[in-house]
Parts: C-alpha cells; structure tokens; sequence
C-alpha cells in the first residue's frame, strides 16, 4: 500500500503495541513518521497500517464500523470507548466486555434492563441485555417450531464485571457442572479430624500458600457448608466428604524407609505411623491392610497369586496413586449429586446454558495442563470460527452478493497434530504411557521424528525434550518432563478392594466392586488425555447442536484499578479470546461493508456531477468506483462491500480532492485577506495625510492667536495700575472716617455686652430648673398608664382565653396573634405619646431659641442704628477736620486717637462675626431637630403600615377559623345523631382525599338510603292528612324514581352546551338546588350521580364521551365550591372583633367579583350538609379520574407517531447529507412530515377539546403535559440509541421542535400555557448535537449557558454518544470529559438513582382552588331544561330572569 504526506497511520511499539503517527516523508523503501510521543522514526512501509483520521473520539459501538478493520483499530476504539465508561462494545454479533473494575449502577437498574426487552438487536447501545434478549427470543422462535430442537449457549469468562468466578482446570463433564483440580481444602474441626496448619501436610505444602489476601477460610467454609445444603447433600453425606478429604491429608504425610528384605519399604517413624493410623480410622478399613496395599502388590500367575514388595520410591508413588484415586471418585460423586440436585431434565429439547471456559494460556513454564487447556481452546476457536463465518455468510447471502470463491483458512492443521490417530501427539502419548522403560526424553525424540516438517511444531532452541507449537493465539512453549506422568491415570485393583470394604457406607459407595480381570497385573493403565479428548468432542456435538451468543470479556490492566487500560494485556487477550481472529476472517472477504447512503455521504465528492438526484444510490455507488477504476468489490441489496486495501484508496483520491479544495478555499481567503489589507493601509495614509494638513493649521491659528492676547494683556495691565492706585488712595479715607466713628460707641457698646450676657445666662438656668420638672412629671405618668393598661389587658386577654377555649390549635396560634398586636399596639402608642412630648419638648426649645436669636438680632440692629449714627458724627468731625487742617498739633493728637479708634473697631467686628456665627450655629442645630422628627414620624407611619397588615392577617384567619368551626360542628352533629330504623340499608360513602387546604377530610357516618328533603309549607306543599300512611310512602318512592330517571338521563344523554355552558352540568345542579338536596341530612342522591358518571366512563371511554365529561364535571364542582357553604352556627365574640381595627372602627368590606359586575344576588349561597360536602370530594375524585383516562390515552396515541420522530430517515438523512455537496437540488421530502403528523395529532385534540367547550385551565394543562411526555420519550431515546445522537438527526428535531413551537405560538398562551419549556431537556440537548466547535467549549460554558437544565450525567452520556454524521467534527475535549467521569463517579455513591433517563410523572397538576380560581363563574339559571327532558315532571324547574343594572 502506498502512503503520501500527512498520512494517518498506525505502526508499532514495544510499549504500546501501537501507536498513532502521521507520515512526515515517504523515500524509496522506507516512511519518516512522527509518532503521537513526537518521536520521528522510519520504518518500512509493510509495517504500517492505514488510520483513519476521521475516526470519532468516543469511538464506534460496532467494530465492524470500523473504516480500517484491523487490530490497532480494534484496539484504539475499545480503549477510547473504555475511557468514556462504555465498557460494551459489538463485533458483529459478539459482544466484547471490558471491566471497569468500578460499580456502574446506571448500566443495571430495572429501568435500564426494559429498555432492552424487545428491542432488535443492535438497535440500541452495547449491552449484555441485548445478548439475553436476542437468546430468549430466539429460544422463543425455536420453541413455536415442534421440529427445531436448538440450545442457546452464552460463552462468558471468569472476569465478569469484576467478579472473581471460581477457576477450573479441566473440561465440564456435562452441561451443568465442571470439573475442578486439586485445591486446598478447607481447614476445619482440626481436632476431630486431627489437622493442623496447612504447612504440615505435604498436600497442601508445596506452593508454600497458605492464606489469600481478602479471603477467610471460616467464611469459605461456612459458605461450602451452606451451598452443600442448597445442593441437597445431606448432613451425613457432608461429614464423610470432610472425613475422605481430612483422610487424603494424613494419606500424603505417610513416610516409607527401606525394609529388612531387600526392594522392600516399611513407614518411616512414629510420625507417619500416627498418619497412616488416622487415614485408616478416617477411610474405616483396616490399618494393616492399609499399609500392606501400599507396601506391596500382586501378581496374578497361573501358579497362583504373588505378593511383590515395593521399594519407598514405588510405595511413595503408590501411595499418591491411592489419594488421586479416592479424591478422583469423589470428585465425580460431587459432579453427578450437584447435576441432579439442578434437576435440568435430560429430555428437553429447548434450553438455555451457559458456558464459561478458560482463556488461551501461555506462561513461562507449560506443563500438561496447559497444552490440554490450549487443545480445548482451538477445539472451541475452530468453533467460534466457524460461527463467525456463518454470519459472515448470512450478511453476504442477504445482500445477495458472490461469496463463492472466499477463502477460509481454520485451524484444522493443529487439531489433527493434536488428536489425528494413528499419529497425533496424544496418541504418541498413550503409546509411550504404554511402555514402563518409556520417558519424556523417548516420547520428545518420536514427537519430533513424526512431525519434522510439520509447520505448526518445532523445536524448542535451547532443549531437547521441550517442542514449540503454533496456536491461534501465538506461539507456546511446552515443558515436556511430567507428560507421561500426568497422562498416566493407574487404578490399582487392591485400593479398589480396600476401599470397597469400609464400613463407611459413602466411602465405600465411591468403590463399587471391580469384575475379575485376566490381566496378571494389579495395575490398570487409563489414559487422561484421551479421555479429556472424548469430553471434548462430546462437549463439541453438544455446541454444533446450539445457536450461540458470544461474549468476550477483558481484563483491562493487571492491577485491577479503574479508568487504567494496558495496550499489551488487552491486545494479548484478544488474540487468545479468539477476536482478533474473527477480524482475520473479516479481512479474507469484505471487511468494509458500507450503506449506500453512508458511502455516498463520504465519497460523494469525489464525483460532484452524479449528485444532482438524478441517479439512484445504488447507481451512483457504482458509478463512483467505476470512476476511480477500482474492482474489488460488489454491490448488495442495501451496502457496498469492499476488499481490504479498497477503502483507503478511496480515502487517499477524497483526501486529494480536499485538500485541493482546501488550497482553492485557501487561496481565495489569502486574496480576501490582502484585499482587505490594501484598503486598510490605503485609508491609513488618506488619514495621515489629513493629520499632517491639519496640524500644520493649528500651528498658524495658534500663532495669530498669541498675538491678539498679547494686545489684550497690555490693556488690562494698564487698567489694574491705575485702579490700585485709586483704590489706595480711597482706602487710607475709609479708615480714617471709620476710627472716628468707631472710637466714640466703643464703651457704650462694651456696657452693653455685658449686660445681655447675664440675662442670657439667667434665662437658660431658669429653663434647665422647668425642664428637669417636667420629665420627673412625664415618666412617672407613663408608668401609671403602662401599668393601668397593663392589668386592663390580662383582664381582656384572660377574658378572651375563656371564650377560646373550644377552638384547639388555632385558636391558640390567634391568641398568639392577638397578644404580639396587643404588644404593638401598645408600643404603637407608647412610640406617639413619646413623639407628642419630644415634639412639645423639641418646640419648647425651638421657642427659646428662637426668642434668644430674636433678641441678638434686636442688639444687632440697635448696633447697626449706632453705627449709622456714629457714621453721621463722623461726618461732623471730618468737616471739622477740614477746618482745621491747618493745625498740625491737633491733627497728630487726632491721629493718635484714630489709631485707639481703628483698633475698637476691629474688636467690634470681630464680635459681629462672632454673633452670627452662632446665629448659623443655632439654625443648624434647628435644622437636625427638624430632620430628626421626620425619621421618627417615617417610623411611625411604617409601624401603622405593618399593624394594618397583620391585622388583616388576623382577620383572614379568623374567617378560615369560622368556616373549619362551622363545617365542624355539621360533622359532630352528624355524629351524634341518631343512626337509621334496622330495615334501612346502610350506605358507606367513599371518601376521597382533598388537595386544597381549608377543608377536612370527613369520617365514615352511616347514612340511610332514603332520600329525605324539609317539610316546611314554605317549600314543599303540604300532603293531606286523609292520605294513607303506604300512599305517602308510595308517592315517595314515585317522586325518587321521577329525580333518579331525570339525573340519569341527564348523564347518559349527550345534552350539549349552551354559549358554551354545559347543559348537563347546569341541570344537575338546578335540580339538587330545587330538591334542597344540599341541606338534607341524609340522602343517596349524590351517590347516584357519581356512580351514573363512573358507569357512562366506563361503558363508553372514548375520546369526545371524556373531554364532554371533563368540561360538565369541573362546571359542577365550580357551582359546588362558590355557592356551597357550611352552616355557620358557631359565631365567636372574637369572630365579630376581627373586622374591628384597634382604633374601634369597622373596616370596609371587600367586594365579591358577582358584587363589581351586579350580579351577586343572582347567585344563592346555600347551607350545605355533610352529604353534600362529601359530595364535593367525590365529584373531584372523579374529576381527576377523567383528566388521567385523556392523559393516559393521549399518550397511548402519541407513542407511535413519536418514534416516528426519534430518528431521521435514512433516505431524509441521506438526502440532507447530499444536499450540502450538491450544487442542484431535486425536489425532496420534507423533513418535517413526521412532525407535522404530530402537529395534526395537537390539532385534532385542540378541536375535540374546545367543542366540547372545555376550560382553557385543563386544556393548558393537558397540553403541558403530553409536551411534557414528548419531552421524556424524545431525550431518553437520544441517551440510549447512539444512531439518534448525531448530527444529523440534531438538526432533524431541532427542524420538528421549531414546528411545535410554531405550533405553540399559534394557539397563543391560553391553550399552550407553559408548553414550551416543558421541551427544555430535549431542546438543549438538540441544540448541543448541533452547535459547532464542541472542543472549545468548558464544562462551566455547557452547563451554565448551552444545558442549564441537564445534570453532569446526562451531559457526559450525550458527550459520550456523539458522532457527526454530517461534517466529521468532533465532540468535546478529553478534559471535559475527564472531569465529568470524575464528576459522575463521585456522584454514583450518593444518588438514590443513578439513571441518566427521565421518569414520567403521573401525578394530577392541578387542586380544587386552582379550579376554582381559573374557571370563570357561570350561572345555571341562564341555562333551560332541554327538551327532551321537561317530560319528566321533576324537571319542572322555576325559571328566574335576571335583570343586570345599568352601568
């Protein structure tokens, strides 16, 4: 095969097996690769194998998918699907497990196991169910046919799912048990049977083991003994069993020296003397006889009989042949006992086994057993060959293409090595057994002149007796030295003859007498390999009469850890599990096998001409590889079938023609991105070019601008020169006018300083005097009154807890109430008498305040008037001044006094600023009093907030109060009365639970049948007293059947609707209003209706009978739950408090929706009894029973239409894939016409719903809820069928769910109501299979944005299941995933289910105030009796026309 650059290969590594790698460089005889380790390496061509560089990350669940069927691709995919916790994976028919070596609860729950019952093989992920299913139905097939008499048989290893399955060494005797080797007994009742540590018996001592980690040898014991018991061995059956085993024991601690004669033996010590006395008490034969059996032997001649003595090394070998012996019989006796006790009846014809058989072995040292294990392996390989090339067959012949010239190559040769007579390795075996002189050396010699040419033997390098034979599995090297020894089976006539004679019965049983032989010696020679090989052909037949299932299982890695998986162990038990070899088989004729649809998906481009639908799939196929000149391969019915080697020059020619596409895409990209680049730099300079333009402006506008500033600076200096100098100048007169005027109000004014100051302090002292009194005043007012109120309220409070007495929990609970509002209420009024006084404290401060700053203001006026005045003196002298300007003497004297004047004042001055200072500081001061009396008022307006609330909470609850008290005390009458006359039959009313809070559920009170109504004149018209007393009843019983046949046909006759009113419903409730049957104490009327409404059910379930009901049954319960009430008898004093406010003033009543619209005194409210109040449970029983018969029914037809929908079309599918690679398109099917069968499904029920006029509350939830079970079945068929997690199939229901949700937005919200998001799991599943770039996304990004609604589990198994179909693009990061298989794993330990699937939920969604709240009040009385029921003298009802006031 040749290879090019950026190939994907597999090649070889002493680590790994194999390895990924790219070619790099192809020379002439050797490839450059480099290795997934980035390791560069060139290795010849032959020594790779082509790779898929599409392959999907999670892997494929069948291996027969595979595009390159070989075993690095085996090897790869089992790993990767073994990463992601998918531990089963198909070949074919053959099921490959791996063992987690971890528990997967998810994978074998109940739920788990029904989704698999049924269900075609294959259609579904990887499952050992879906290996019991297809065995059941085949046994199911096999057993309708009288002449077809099949056994199913499962091939299952020791390493199942973690569990450590007892091993056996050699081959099942039947079908039920196997036989087992030598293991070490169990050591118990050591000091009966005179045992001790297990290092003591020779037995038991030469694999120096003596304990097993994790294993109690008192735990094993107990759990033999109790499986004996299963097995039906009796309790003295089991002792012998010990008894013969503890006797074997002592048997093998016997010791011989040599005797006084000469090739004699006698026992060694005192020790093997205790031995052989013990084995002969235990064995119950005599202890001579015993030692002479193993001592000696005769020979029977003509003369008579010789006794022959035996050397130790022939005494010691005679005394293991004796143990052998005896643990051989029993043995066999516990086979056949535990076959019968499994009572398996051997005429059957029909049954179901199975089989679990060693694996190929081959280890450093291989004896005997090893080549008999390895001989029954190619026997059952042969077998399993065969099966493979059967199916391999079956396929071709179904696809209807020539199979006839396939080789198949089986292991034939190296079974006739093996078992071929006269010249086979057994044979040659039993010859040289058969000889005494004979040796392993001898035996070698023959083997190897036999068989010198033979291509599956040769000799082993470095031994001369030691021969290398060929298996399936690879090459093994056999030990012979201890061939003819284990071959050998001697049963001695003397042991049998000793043993025969004990007096245990069960010992003795083992040995039945052997018939007198003629031969001379006491020695009868039995082949063990011929007899395994007679086992074997038997256990063969059996197979070849069987239909077989196949499941292989793995050990991953040697440690026995999770999530570890060892290339070269798993690829090692794949060879010896056979796997391998199916995939050998699969390569000698058509390994890839493709449907049309799939092939034309991948390899469609490479002749784009042919994909404008013009052609047929099959046509086209052919006209593809006709174009690339290839010829080994053949068209099927429904797949194409190529040769190994054909796929990857398809794969080679499809990478060429992407990659030229590529560089075409590349090229008009590059061109894009230069274009773009261009413009850029192009309108870079354009920029530049006006940056430059316009920084050149800036600098000569900048430039004119500083010398126009400079102007204006000169100007404005000039300016301020000559203004400083004025100001100076009219400065020095200021201050010369001020110190005169200033000088003569200093005293006057210093005078009167001090005198404000003492009044002021005089007047403060005075009021700290007044205020001290007042709060002495206030609190001890405060406390009289707290303390007065306090007694006035335990008074009230002890008052109100007598007359509470009667109403239980929750009268306590409002004395609660009553006493935290009483609390408040008291701290209400405890916060405003505190605000009235700070208030009056706050304005009492602010009046002093206010009057002391009036007071600083008059003395700053009376300052400023002095000031003024002082001005106009000043005036006078400065005229004065000027006259006598002219006297120096007195004008220095004037100076000097100015300078005394300029400086009073400054310090008149400073005091005016000190005064308004703490002017400011006074109204700041005023401000805060000011605020804080606003907060304290807020405080108080929120705590009269809060006091409203709860106290009409108080009132609410008062009411419910009332209303359980009333309904209470109807009951209690009803149970005190008086129980009916003893001819009366009593009628057990069935109860129903009540959802709403509010009501109670009612005991169980005998009523009596007879319906009894008031007899006021007011109601009913007086009987004459001259009737008779059997008249009066006769005329009772008329009038009862006259109702009873009114009711009756008003709910057996279809009486239709009346502007949308129920016409049944109404009549109904006229009828029992007139009769006042609401407030008789007993009656069986309600009785009737209900039982007539469940009889109408179920005569007559169909689809309009129910929502007809639905719609008649919800308006009665609304006329029951609005115009019914309790007779309210009990009416506590409390009761008419509470619409009292705390204040004293009666709160306004609330208006009722009938009082709004005028209309409430339409509507009578009537006192309803018990019987009606039970009535009321039954009727909504009985509605919740119809909502759940629609729902279960609108499930039932939605099913099939949903599976039509699960999956896409495979012609949709093929279609759409073609559709993205075709330049035109032909007219195709519409994605959506499953959906739309849907669509029409909503329609229809919409419509049936709505004429028969039912609420839009239970079509919404109705709705929701078939939504909600579209949602279910949708998302769990997405986790279990791989085939539905695609691409593909993604945007194929995305494409359905857009039609419902258009559908949804038709019907508007009223009908829909929440629909929507009841798809929420299936949506955001979709929109996860459909968005691209999966890799990029984290785990924190998918479950916060893209799944919110989804858990980790359900994330990882779509995760897992992934495969595009469509663009080849791959699932999410192996990051992620790791983290979510952490995630899931830590979670399997605590979550009650570990299922990843949704559960339906049956419950009803909906209570009786739900109803009531959400169905619009209708009147009966708007409705008349219809026509074919005013016949009926009952059903003259009065008629009430209703006058609605104007608005």
């Amino acid at each position: 095969m040749s290879f090019r650059k950026g190939s994907k290969v597999w090649v070889e590594d002493k680590d790994l097996s194999w390895t990924e790698a790219e070619v790099v460089e192809v020379k002439d005889k050797l490839v450059s690769l480099i290795t997934a380790q980035r390791k560069k390496i060139n290795v010849p061509p032959d020594k790779l194998l082509p790779r898929d560089a599409d392959a999907d990350l999670g892997g494929v669940d069948d291996m027969t998918k595979l595009t390159y069927l070989s075993e690095p691709g085996v090897l790869y995919n089992l790993a990767r699907r073994y990463a992601l916790n998918e531990i089963y994976t198909y070949t074919g028919s053959i099921l490959i497990a791996v063992n987690p070596f971890t528990k997967l609860p998810h994978l074998y729950n109940a739920h788990m196991m029904e989704q698999y019952k049924g269900v075609r093989f294959g259609d579904l992920s990887p499952h050992v169910f879906a290996i019991a299913d297809a065995s059941y139905r085949n046994f199911e097939l096999h057993d309708s046919s009288p002449y077809i008499s099949h056994k199913v048989l499962m091939k299952i290893s020791s390493q199942e799912m973690g569990k450590e399955i007892p091993s056996f060494t050699s081959l099942p005797t039947s079908m039920s048990c196997c036989r087992e080797d030598h293991q070490q007994p169990r050591v118990v009742d050591a000091e009966k049977y005179k045992l001790g540590h297990p290092s003591e018996f020779h037995y038991l001592n030469q694999s120096k083991t003596y304990e097993l980690d994790g294993v109690s040898n008192a735990e094993e014991y107990w759990k033999t003994r109790r499986s004996m018991d299963i097995v039906g061995i009796n309790y003295s059956d089991q002792e012998a069993i010990f008894r013969t085993l503890a006797a074997i024991l002592h048997l093998g601690n016997i010791e011989f020296s040599p005797g006084k004669e000469h090739d004699s033996s006698i026992v060694k010590d005192t020790q093997s003397t205790f031995h052989l006395e013990m084995a002969s008490e235990l064995f119950m034969c005599d202890a001579g006889l015993l030692l002479a059996t193993l001592c000696s032997r005769s020979i029977k001649t003509r003369e008579g009989t010789i006794i022959k003595a035996l050397d130790c090394a022939s005494a010691t070998a005679n005394r293991d042949v004796l143990a052998k012996t005896v643990y051989a019989r029993l043995f066999d006796w516990l086979v056949e006992n535990i076959n019968k006790s499994v009572g398996q009846d051997p005429d059957s014809r029909i049954q179901i086994g199975v089989l679990d058989i060693y694996g190929f072995e081959c280890f450093k040292n291989n004896s005997f057993e090893q080549f008999c294990i390895n001989f029954a392996n190619e026997k059952l390989q042969q077998h399993f060959n065969e099966h493979v090339f059967k199916m391999e067959q079956e396929e071709y012949r179904n696809e209807e293409i020539n199979w006839s010239y396939i080789e198949f190559i089986d292991n034939q040769d190296i079974l006739d090595l093996i078992e071929k007579k006269p010249i086979g390795i057994i044979s040659l075996l039993d010859e040289a057994c058969m000889f005494p002189k004979s040796t392993h050396e001898t035996f070698s010699t023959k083997l190897f002149q036999s068989f010198k040419t033979h291509p599956r033997l040769e000799k082993a390098k470095f031994s001369e007796t030691d021969f290398t034979m060929s298996h399936y599995a690879g090459k093994v090297t056999y030990q012979s030295d201890s061939f003819l020894d284990k071959n050998r089976d001697y049963v001695i006539i003397e042991h049998c003859n000793l043993l025969s004679s004990s007096k245990c019965c069960f010992i003795s049983g083992l040995f039945a007498l052997l018939p007198e032989e003629s031969s001379r010696s006491s020695y009868k020679f039995s082949s063990v390999a011929s007899r395994f090989k007679q086992q074997l052909q038997a256990l063969m037949e059996t197979l070849n009469a069987t239909e077989p299932h196949y499941v292989r299982c793995i050990k991953p890695n040697s440690s026995n850890r999770p999530q570890k998986f060892e290339n070269q162990s798993v690829l090692h038990q794949l060879r010896c599990g056979g796997v391998l070899e199916a995939v050998r088989i699969s390569l000698a004729g058509y390994p890839t096998r493709r449907t049309y649809s799939e092939f034309i998906d991948r390899f469609g481009l490479l002749a784009p001409e042919l994909m404008d639908g013009s052609y047929d799939e099959m046509t086209v196929t052919e006209k593809i590889l006709q174009k690339l000149k290839l010829e080994n391969f053949q068209l099927g019915r429904a797949k194409v079938f190529l040769r190994a080697g054909q796929i990857a020059i398809l794969d080679s020619r499809r990478i060429e023609v992407l990659e030229s596409a590529a560089r075409l895409v590349q090229n008009r990209f590059r061109t894009y991105v230069t274009h773009k680049e261009f413009v850029l730099i192009k309108g870079a300079a354009i920029s530049l070019q006006a940056y430059c333009r316009g920084c050149l402006a800036r600098l000569l506008y900048e430039k004119r601008r500083q010398e126009t500033a400079t102007v204006v600076i000169q100007k404005h200096v000039r300016k301020w020169l000559l203004r400083r100098a004025f100001l100076h100048v009219h400065s020095a007169v200021l201050i010369i006018q001020s110190s005169i005027r200033s000088f003569s109000v200093r005293h006057k004014f210093t005078h009167l300083k001090e005198h404000r100051a003492a009044t002021l302090i005089q007047a403060w002292w005075r009021m700290r005097m007044a205020y001290v009194a007042f709060c002495q005043h206030r609190r001890a007012a405060v406390s009289i009154q707290c303390a007065w109120r306090q007694k006035l309220a335990k008074r009230e409070l002890r008052r109100l807890r007598l007359a509470a007495n009667e109403t239980g929990a929750l009268r306590d609970a409002k004395n609660k109430l009553e006493k935290k509002l009483e609390d408040l209420a008291w701290r209400v009024a405890l916060e405003k008498r505190l605000r009235v006084t700070s208030e009056e404290t706050k304005a009492m401060e602010v009046s002093k305040l206010q009057k002391a700053m009036d007071l600083l203001n008059s003395e700053l006026s009376a300052a400023k008037l002095a000031t003024i005045s002082e001005q106009k003196k000043n005036s006078v002298l400065l005229s004065q001044v000027d006259a006598l300007a002219k006297d120096k003497a007195m004008l220095e004297s004037s100076l000097e006094e100015m300078a005394e004047v300029r400086k009073e004042n400054f310090n008149l001055k400073n005091s005016v600023e000190s005064l308004a200072k703490k002017n400011s500081d006074l109204e700041s001061d005023l401000q805060k009093v000011r605020n804080h009396s606003n907060e304290t008022l807020k405080k108080l307006q929120d705590m009269e907030t809060k006091y409203v609330q709860l106290q009409q909470n108080l009132q609410s609850m008062e009411d419910k109060l009332s209303t359980l008290q009333d309904e209470n005390h109807i009951l209690r009458q009803n149970a005190i009365s008086t129980s009916p006359p003893a001819n009366n039959l009593s009628v057990v009313p069935k109860f129903f639970s009540e959802k709403h809070s509010g009501e109670y559920t009612l005991p169980n009170i005998n009523q009596s049948p007879t319906f009894e109504s008031p007899t006021p004149t007011k109601y009913v018209a007086a009987v004459p007293r001259t009737l008779s007393e059997s008249r009066r009843s006769r005329m009772t019983m008329e009038k009862h059947e006259e109702k009873h046949e009114l009711l009756f046909r008003c709910i057996k006759e279809d009486l239709g609707f009346k502007d949308g009113k129920p016409v049944a419903a109404c009549t109904i409730y006229r009828c029992l209003l007139q009769w006042r049957a609401f407030e008789a104490e007993r009656t069986i009327i309600f009785d009737f209706i209900v039982e007539s409404i469940n009889d109408v059910l179920k005569v007559d379930a169909e689809h309009d009978i129910l929502p007809y009901w639905l719609s008649n049954t919800s308006a009665l319960l609304c006329l029951l739950q609005r115009n019914l009430r309790s007779n309210g008898l009990l009416t506590t004093p409390a009761r008419r408090s509470a619409a009292l406010g705390l204040s004293g003033k009666a709160t306004p009543a609330q208006k009722t929706p009938l009082r709004l619209m005028g209309r409430e005194d339409s509507v009578s409210h009537v006192d309803a009894r018990y019987p009606a109040i039970l009535f009321k449970q039954q009727l909504t029983a009985c509605l919740e029973k119809i909502f759940g018969l629609i729902r279960d029914n609108l499930k039932k037809e939605l099913s099939p239409l949903l599976s039509l929908c699960i999956q896409a079309p495979k012609t949709t599918r093929a279609h759409a894939g073609r559709a993205s690679k075709s330049q035109c398109g032909g007219v195709q099917q519409p994605l959506s016409i499953h959906w739309d069968g849907i669509v029409k499904f909503l329609d229809s029920l919409l419509a049936r719903l709505r004429n028969n006029y039912v609420p839009s509350f239970f079509i919404r939830k109705l709705i929701t809820q078939v939504f909600s079970f579209m949602n279910i079945q949708l998302f769990n068929s997405l986790l279990l069928r791989r085939e539905c997690c695609t691409f593909s199939n993604g945007e194929y229901v995305k494409s359905g769910l857009a039609v419902l949700e258009k559908w949804i937005a038709d019907v508007t919200e009223e009908f829909a109501g929440t629909s929507w998001h009841e798809l929420n799991y299936i949506r955001q599943a979709v929109g996860f299979l459909v968005i691209h770039q999966k890799r990029r996304k984290s785990l924190d990004e998918i479950q916060q944005d893209l799944c919110p609604a989804l858990s980790v589990r359900q994330i990882y198994r779509i995760c897992t299941m992934y495969w595009d179909d469509k663009y080849s693009t791959q699932s999410v990061s192996n990051e992620v995933v790791a983290t979510m298989r952490d995630l899931v794993n830590k979670d399997s330990q605590s979550l009650m289910s570990n299922s990843f699937l949704l559960d339906d939920d049956m419950s009803i969604p909906f209570s009786t105030e739900d109803i009531s709240k959400a169905i619009p009040a209708i009147d009966p009385m708007d409705v008349d009796i219809p026509p074919q029921l005013r016949q009926i003298p009952s059903a003259h009802l009065p008629v009430r026309r209703l006058e609605i006031p104007p608005t």
